[in-house]
């Protein structure tokens, strides 16, 4: 049986692997590797991302480098508690 992550939990995978790489942030090739998505698929992500104010994408030597802003620090840690707290109930997200 093949188990689908949600939305959320995509979001929540692209946020906790940008914050893993801090102030200098991660380039697109291992956001795509840690998040496990496809170019195309990544893009989608990080335009919402990115429009929401949850990561900046900034251009680094003709590369794109991404960074977790507060706002996405602070979207984080609401999605594990919620998460916690589903899963408390015996529910998964």
């Amino acid at each position: 049986m093949v188990v689908y992550r949600t939305s959320m939990q995509i979001v929540a995978d692209l946020l906790v692997a940008t914050d893993q790489c801090g102030q200098e942030g991660i380039k697109t090739t291992s956001l795509l590797t840690k998040a496990n998505l496809s170019h195309s698929r990544l893009e989608k992500f990080v335009k919402n991302l990115t429009g929401a104010g949850l990561m900046n994408k900034i251009d680094f030597d003709g590369k794109n480098v991404f960074v977790i802003t507060p706002k996405g620090k602070q979207y984080l840690e609401s999605y594990k508690r919620f998460s916690d707290l589903a899963g408390s109930f015996g529910l998964e997200l």
